[in-house]
Formats: C-alpha cells, sequence, structure tokens
C-alpha cells in the first residue's frame, strides 16, 4: 500500500483522522526547523490524508459551522488551527476587521465569497439588525458550499449570486485556474463562425444597486484574484456618491498591479484617490489561520509598505474618513511588511503590537 492510499485509509476514521491532525500541531509547536514548517512538513501530511472531493466539517468558536472541500491551504489551515475552534476561518486580521467594519453596516457587498469563510461570519454579524450580505462566487461548486454553510448556519440575510463582478453589465468571463486562485478572463467573440462569446455573464456594482433598489453600500469586500481595479471602476457612481462611505477592503497582488513606481502610485489606488479615497492602507495580517486573540488591527500606509521579496499579495483598506481607522482596535505602523510570516525577520514579518 502506497504512502498516500494509507493516509487516505486513516482519514476514514474519525478518531484517527483527529488524532493524525493533532500530531501534526505538537510537530509545528515542538520541532526544530528553520524552514516554512506548515508547508514543507505538516501541510503535505494533510494533503496526502484528503483528496480535492473531500468535505470536512469544522466550528467557530460562536458556534458557526462549515463545511467545505480540501481543495486549497484554506482548507488545510482552518483544520490545523490552533485551538481547535477558532474564531476565524482564514486571514485573522482581515476577519476581525470586517467584523468590525460590519457593526455600522446594513448593506455589504462581497466579490469572490468563497465557501463562505468571510461572508458567512458577515451574515452572523448583520443578522440582527437586518443587515443584508451581497455576495458574488462564479465558481459554481464554492457557491454551492456558500449556500449550503448558509442554510446549516441558519442565516436569512445571504443574497447569493454565481456570477462574477465587473466593470460593466455585458461581457462574457471564464474562471481561469483552480479553485480559490481562478481568476476571470474575458470571453473572445468568434467572429470566423459569427458564434457568441459562451461565458459567464458579468454585473457591475453599480448595475447591481441600481436593479436591485439598494439605497447605500457600507462596506465593499473584494478578493478576486487580479479584478479588484476593473470591479471598483464599475462602481465608481457609488464610490463617488457618498462623503464617508463606502469603507473598501481588497486584495492586490504583484501578478496583477504594478507597485514599481510605488503602492501609492498603482493604478487601483490612483483611482480611488480620485473617487475620494485620501486613506488607504495595507493590512497586516497571516495568510493562514493564526490565533491573533484581541491583538489590535496593524495597517501600514499605502506610501510606507515593505514590498521587497517575491511576488506577493495582501489586502487593503480605503476609507474616506479616516477616523474610522484611528480607533483604539487600529495601530498605524511604518516600513515593515503586510505580510506576515513565522518564518522571516521578525522586524519585518511579525506583528509589532500583540
Amino acid at each position: 500500500m502506497k504512502l498516500n492510499d494509507a493516509f487516505k485509509r486513516i482519514s476514514k476514521n474519525e478518531l484517527l483522522r483527529e488524532s493524525v491532525i493533532d500530531l501534526c500541531r505538537k510537530v509545528e509547536d515542538y520541532l526544530e526547523y528553520e524552514g516554512d514548517i506548515r508547508e514543507e512538513i505538516t501541510g503535505p501530511i494533510l494533503d496526502e490524508m484528503y483528496c480535492s472531493n473531500s468535505i470536512i466539517r469544522k466550528q467557530l468558536q460562536n458556534g458557526l459551522i462549515f463545511d467545505f472541500f480540501y481543495r486549497t491551504k484554506i482548507a488545510r489551515d482552518f483544520i490545523l488551527s490552533k485551538p481547535k475552534l477558532p474564531d476565524h476561518v482564514w486571514e485573522p486580521q482581515t476577519t476581525k476587521l470586517l467584523i468590525h467594519l460590519s457593526k455600522k453596516a446594513n448593506n455589504v457587498i462581497i466579490g469572490g465569497a468563497y465557501f463562505g469563510d468571510q461572508t458567512i461570519i458577515l451574515c452572523k454579524e448583520l443578522s440582527s439588525k437586518g443587515g443584508i450580505c451581497h455576495a458574488f462566487e462564479p465558481n459554481s461548486d464554492q457557491f454551492e458550499r456558500l449556500n449550503h454553510n448558509a442554510k446549516i448556519n441558519e442565516l436569512n440575510n445571504l443574497r447569493s449570486w454565481n456570477q462574477p463582478l465587473w466593470c460593466d453589465s455585458n461581457s462574457q468571463l471564464n474562471l481561469v485556474g483552480e479553485d480559490s486562485y481562478a481568476f476571470v478572463q474575458k470571453v473572445s467573440f468568434d467572429k470566423k463562425n459569427s458564434e457568441p462569446a459562451q461565458g459567464l455573464q458579468t454585473i457591475s456594482i453599480d448595475d447591481y444597486i441600481l436593479r436591485e433598489g439598494i439605497g447605500m453600500v457600507d462596506l465593499i469586500m473584494l478578493d478576486i484574484e487580479g479584478a479588484e481595479e476593473n470591479v471598483l471602476r464599475g462602481a465608481s457612481n457609488l464610490l463617488k456618491q457618498h462623503p464617508s462611505v463606502p469603507t473598501i477592503v481588497f486584495e492586490v497582488h504583484k501578478n496583477y498591479v504594478n507597485w514599481d513606481n510605488g503602492l501609492e502610485n498603482s493604478d487601483i489606488v490612483c483611482f480611488l484617490k480620485s473617487c475620494g479615497y485620501g486613506h488607504i492602507y495595507a493590512i497586516r495580517d497571516y495568510n493562514s489561520n493564526v490565533n491573533m486573540g484581541e491583538s489590535p488591527i496593524e495597517l501600514i500606509p499605502c506610501d510606507r509598505v515593505y514590498l521587497e521579496g517575491p511576488p506577493h499579495g495582501f489586502n487593503m483598506i480605503a476609507v474616506k474618513d479616516q477616523s474610522i481607522v484611528m480607533e483604539e482596535n487600529f495601530r498605524i505602523c511604518y516600513d515593515v511588511s503586510p505580510k506576515l510570516l513565522k518564518h522571516k525577520d521578525p522586524k519585518i514579518h511579525s506583528p509589532l503590537y500583540l
């Protein structure tokens, strides 16, 4: 029997499966290793136990339940969480930030909702005051998981759409790549055969809020693998309409955003500035599930972000009203990386405030 077959057989027994996961946690706690122990040792063990169609159930401290596929490190790191009942699924500080922002929100738009790793948490936060989460997820498998997770948690305030957000509402897009790493690509019209483009029908945020009769959007969250600027341009009317909202949380990645002349001079940041967003920060966070407890949310002004290293991505926040990020649970940092990494230089990649 091959090793991967042995691990998959073990994974079918709940007690043995949890024992292996506990062992992996202990390896991470006690093994002296200079490299990235999760990527190089414990992660590969879990990869052998699960297949891409494995569905895992896991619960958060607040009682929320998630059923999800084992397809990316989001699933892997969630399974290996310490404590076993964590307060988030993925990206602890971004999740903490979104929860904080949702307390004053009634309508939230999420592009790239995935299986609901942050969307379901926001739905729960919004539900007590009648708030609505408008979520877009073009991946059909993850869209099904998103709706399933809303249902099993008895959340009725999710408005979900199996289509991509874009700068317009008349394009056809295809998903290219695997699962959470997939990006959208415009479908070209076949002039030779005069065939209509076949793909996912887009919609812009401006058109969506007009169609749905939404008066005001308080928060936008975008994690859509390079389509962020296009989608924001499709929300131009909304972004310029109100003096203080919406607050925008979005991802940037060197593969899609050119910051060679400084992050503050990148196209997406310049566009947001033109819409009245005078305060734009990088969010310091782990691209993982890491227990941060009550640690404050560390933000870096976009012109003081440490950007050295291989191509990487991180989340950002754009606000019109600076007081939003001046509350006691925020700290402004300078000349450090937004990428929190346990195996890199702590002066650059570790939290400054714990």
